[in-house]
């Protein structure tokens, strides 16, 4: 059963440090929210608690699926602030400044086109 999400997952690429009690994996965090990441390049059983480290700053999480090459960590707390809430509002801006013009803004600024001219 999938349920609505809340939040805006963002693509990006972000390499951190998953820990658990027993292991260390490196991996790259391929989607990201303020309330969780999927990480591509490592694997841990469901349920587990986990922290993420990017450059010495600690997030923590929980498994909620894992896949043969990847996991989606839910956070406990939304991220606010911090270098993987910076990445975050990074990837969101580059993804929403690289939305283009609709051709009829572009015509009407031109002056080329069907329509009405904007002489």
């Amino acid at each position: 059963m999938h349920t609505k999400r809340n939040r805006e997952r963002i693509a990006v690429d972000v390499p951190v440090v998953v820990t658990t009690v027993l292991d260390s994996l490196e991996g790259r965090i391929i989607d990201l929210s303020e309330g969780g990441a999927q990480i591509l390049g490592c694997t841990l059983p469901t349920r587990s608690k986990c922290q993420l480290d990017l450059d010495g700053h600690i997030v923590f999480g929980t498994v909620q699926w894992s896949e043969e090459d990847r996991i989606g960590i839910r956070f406990p707390y939304d991220l606010t602030d911090g270098p993987l809430y910076e990445r975050l509002e990074q990837a969101r801006t580059a993804k929403h400044s690289s939305i283009t013009l609709q051709p009829s803004a572009t015509m009407a600024t031109t002056g080329s086109g069907f329509g009405r001219r904007a002489d």
